[in-house]
């Protein structure tokens, strides 16, 4: 199962309009999902009150927030 169909039922906060997670070491956890799906590196980075992912894919820098309970491209 992709990462990005995987249910995110932890805590999250809304900041300018982008859902994100509410704390630092449940994004560490995603993160880490997200790196084994994509094959590279991914941090979290704080925005606002929440935590978004951070990585590279298809060339490109991504951030990566919550909708609908599932991980988004943040844009």
């Amino acid at each position: 199962m992709t990462v990005f169909a995987m249910p995110v039922f932890d805590a999250t906060v809304i900041y300018e309009g982008k859902e994100l997670f509410k704390g630092k070491g449940a994004a560490g956890l995603w993160a880490e999902k997200l790196a084994a799906e994509i094959g590279g590196p991914v941090t979290v980075e704080k925005i606002g009150t929440g935590w978004a992912l951070c990585g590279r894919s298809d060339d490109v820098d991504c951030k990566w927030g919550i909708h609908g309970q599932r991980l988004k491209r943040l844009d």
